[in-house]
């Protein structure tokens, strides 16, 4: 379950989301299971961050920083990934039907049983599932 200390920083916006993680530098924050459906996430660094089970379905996360992050069994339905990196991310179950990665860093991300339907990869082709 998601810390709602974490939720709540992040909801106030990318830039006390990032002021909040430059102050705590060590710590893992927990978004797990927290719903930020339709959110505009644009170059929001959670790198690191837990999202296991979270909600992210048509959210803007255009150049957000995903590094090592948890997205496992996250949905992520119709969510813009746009130039996004997901770098060693773990997307194991993830529901990326209709999820635009264009230009996103998927190196050594984890998509073991993940949801590919109708969604944009990193090349500009359609997966079709």
């Amino acid at each position: 379950m998601a810390n709602d200390a974490h939720v709540e920083i992040l909801k106030q916006g990318t830039q006390a989301w990032h002021e909040w993680r430059a102050r705590n530098p060590l710590l893992v924050p927990d978004l797990s299971a927290a719903n930020f459906s339709y959110f505009q996430l644009v170059g929001v660094d959670l790198s690191g961050v837990i999202l296991a089970n979270a909600v992210l379905t048509g959210a803007n996360m255009t150049g957000a920083d995903l590094t090592g992050a948890n997205l496992t069994a996250t949905n992520l339905y119709q969510t813009n990934l746009v130039g996004a990196n997901l770098t060693r991310a773990l997307l194991m179950g993830a529901n990326l039907t209709g999820a635009n990665l264009r230009d996103a860093n998927m190196t050594d991300a984890n998509l073991g049983g993940a949801v590919l339907s109708y969604t944009t990869m990193p090349d500009g082709t359609m997966h079709a599932g």
